[in-house]
């Protein structure tokens, strides 16, 4: 079994969702501190004057306080009426929209089960089914290095294949990996370009501006466009 540990982001970049659709099991980080000035919260869209940033605001937001004791204000208005502007135009305005929307007012404001649900809001958009789990509901060692804690979750589950990004090959040893009857493999994403509806394509911004701008085969294609590095 594949296995992939990442902290929460509301509606993350297209690597996000390539580290997903990759894994068996993605499990969502949250029993760690959490980041101010990140993209646990925030991302960027294209607006009709170019790349922007939605912030969701996180009330008592610390970096002393663990992801999983923290919640999404329920007032995003502001948020709403931000993405609508920018992609009111968009091909597929019309179907994305209410899912955005759905998923910014969901009930349990928790960081966490806010971006969860967006994971699985757009992944059954796609036709596309993945096991999730938070890791603060897990029982292990929390008390281990960063490295070890990914591996003593990956012995939780039975994972053989551990995936990260290539953000995370010189923070973590193969060999260490290895002796511990783990395979390491990193995501490479491939490049991308798709209509944005602007002549200057900006890369990067969040899953947003994808689902908004291309059908949902593209969308696929797109989130299988990487490779994987041994």
């Amino acid at each position: 079994m594949k296995l992939a540990v990442m902290q929460p982001y509301l509606f993350p970049y297209i690597g996000y969702f390539q580290l997903i659709f990759e894994s068996d099991l993605f499990l969502i980080y949250d029993d760690v501190t959490f980041i101010k000035q990140g993209y646990i919260n925030r991302n960027r869209i294209l607006s009709p004057n170019g790349p922007t940033r939605f912030t969701v605001p996180v009330p008592g937001a610390s970096s002393n306080k663990l992801i999983s004791d923290l919640e999404f204000s329920d007032n995003t208005t502001k948020v709403l009426k931000t993405i609508e502007q920018s992609y009111s135009k968009a091909p597929f305005f019309t179907h994305i929209f209410p899912l955005i929307h759905d998923t910014l007012k969901y009930r349990d404001r928790s960081i966490s089960s806010v971006c969860l649900q967006s994971y699985q809001t757009i992944l059954s958009y796609l036709n596309i089914e993945r096991s999730f789990n938070k890791t603060s509901e897990l029982d292990y060692n929390r008390s281990l290095s960063a490295q070890n804690r990914l591996i003593s979750l990956c012995h939780h589950f039975d994972a053989s294949c551990y995936i990260n990004t290539t953000g995370g090959i010189n923070l973590y040893s193969k060999e260490d990996f290895i002796q511990k009857g783990i395979t390491l493999n990193f995501i490479s994403p491939l490049p991308i370009k798709y209509k944005q509806g602007v002549s200057n394509f900006t890369p990067n911004l969040s899953i947003i501006d994808i689902l908004m701008n291309c059908p949902k085969e593209d969308v696929i294609k797109i989130i299988r466009s990487y490779k994987i590095k041994n």
